[in-house]
């Protein structure tokens, strides 16, 4: 069983930084393609980045593009995503996903199932 521990969030004034972790366990977790999504209050959860297995291909939703980095390091089994420039609209809950198939990356939830509990990022003006 895939476990994913999100940790990183917290408050931040705009135009600050932060840096989220995803610590995976119980699968192959250099087969697998990672993401990040997101949800804010009163609406729907969101994708923000992916990362190939290998960490060759990378793709962004693009209001966070040039601001966010994702990385992942498949020796420590972690996936990390770099905020910078930080805005307000930014606030929200962050989630780490695994894609449900090796060898497979995407920015649909759906290609997702297993998912981390959510850390929250609060971006203050």
């Amino acid at each position: 069983q895939v476990q994913l521990v999100e940790s990183g969030g917290r408050l931040v004034q705009a135009g600050g930084s932060l840096r989220l972790t995803c610590a995976a366990s119980g699968h192959t977790f250099s087969r697998y393609a990672m993401g990040w999504f997101r949800q804010a209050p009163g609406k729907e959860r969101e994708f923000v980045a992916t990362i190939s297995w290998g960490g060759g291909s990378r793709y962004y939703v693009d209001s966070v593009k040039g601001r966010f980095t994702i990385s992942r390091d498949n020796a420590k089994n972690t996936v990390y995503l770099q905020m910078n420039s930080l805005k307000p609209e930014d606030t929200a809950v962050y989630y780490c996903a695994a894609a449900s198939q090796v060898y497979v990356m995407g920015a649909s939830q759906h290609d997702y199932s297993s998912w981390g509990q959510g850390t929250q990022v609060t971006v203050s003006s």
